[in-house]
């Protein structure tokens, strides 16, 4: 770990992204995490790619680990994460990369590549697969316990968050994600109150993980990630196509609870998923869960490298 670097781009005037970084030949990758995630979730990728000749880089969003808030929270979106991205590759002078997203970093790492083609080699995401821009079905069909709607709520899990403190909401996020069943309360529950307090953390996450993870969110808070993603889903984008034209891998586990919402196996095999994405190749890891990259680190260390290189 201490040979990774760290360091502040800065974007606009005020704003000072924190940007992590080891490796320094072939080509970059810029790793994109999800929730409840930093730059720290890719650390077995980044050091793996950086021992065999790559550049790996990531980055904290707005408002997440050690990245400075948006100046006007309400107006986070998904969109900021695409502009910061290009600033990043401005100020680190990298023409072309790979994008590695998991959760909803797959988003940014797929529409990124359809705005700005020239500058993406290729795409590999893991746990989501491209999900063409439009209404959410999940909000309509999972009840009304399902955590996306109690979080998209404004006050609804500032509420629930706050009776905890954030050491304890990081380690119920992560035990409830590493599940094989979406996260849904009753009527008479709140997210928090799905994992009973004696419950044990996943057996490839540490009480060191959990302590870095809770320092960083004692720094920023909940309420960015709360907005980013969950509060900002129904953004529209001016794309120019509609389909990922970059050679793209998905990575998926087969217990990851997110292959349950509504539509998305279509969307991960068969025509259906290369109707969006051409040049996709899928492949899964069978006890892999949402967190994937982080429960079987050399597994996926493999796949992201064999893809890197058969596109290098």
């Amino acid at each position: 770990m201490d040979r990774i670097q760290h360091k502040f781009v800065k974007v606009g005037d005020d704003l000072n992204l924190h940007v992590a970084e080891i490796g320094s030949g072939g080509n970059a990758v810029v790793f994109l995490h999800g929730f409840p995630e930093i730059w720290y979730s890719w650390r077995h990728q980044m050091i793996a790619l950086a021992d065999a000749g790559f550049r790996a880089i990531a980055f904290d969003y707005r408002g997440y680990g050690l990245s400075d808030p948006p100046p006007q929270l309400e107006k986070a979106s998904c969109s900021d994460i695409h502009n910061d991205l290009l600033h990043i590759l401005q100020a680190l002078h990298l023409p072309k990369v790979f994008l590695v997203g998991k959760d909803f970093g797959a988003r940014p790492a797929h529409l990124f590549s359809i705005l700005h083609p020239e500058r993406v080699l290729g795409v590999v995401t893991l746990g989501v697969p491209f999900i063409p821009p439009g209404p959410s079905l999940s909000n309509k069909v999972l009840p009304e316990g399902f955590y996306i709607l109690r979080w998209k709520e404004p006050g609804r899990a500032e509420a629930d968050f706050g009776r905890f403190d954030i050491k304890t909401v990081v380690r119920n996020i992560y035990i409830l994600f590493s599940r094989s069943e979406i996260p849904i309360a009753n009527e008479k529950q709140e997210i928090m109150d799905l994992v009973e307090p004696d419950t044990p953390l996943p057996s490839w996450f540490t009480e060191e993980d959990l302590a870095m993870y809770s320092a960083l969110y004692e720094k920023s808070g909940f309420k960015n990630a709360l907005q980013v993603p969950y509060r900002s889903f129904g953004e529209v984008f001016n794309l120019p196509d509609k389909v990922v034209r970059v050679p793209a891998l998905f990575i998926l586990g087969e217990k990851d609870y997110f292959l349950k919402f509504p539509g998305i196996e279509d969307l991960t095999k068969g025509e259906k998923a290369r109707e969006h994405v051409p040049n996709l190749e899928v492949t899964s890891i069978p006890e892999g869960t949402h967190f994937v990259q982080e429960q079987f680190p050399e597994q996926v260390n493999r796949l992201i490298l064999d893809f890197l290189i058969k596109h290098t």
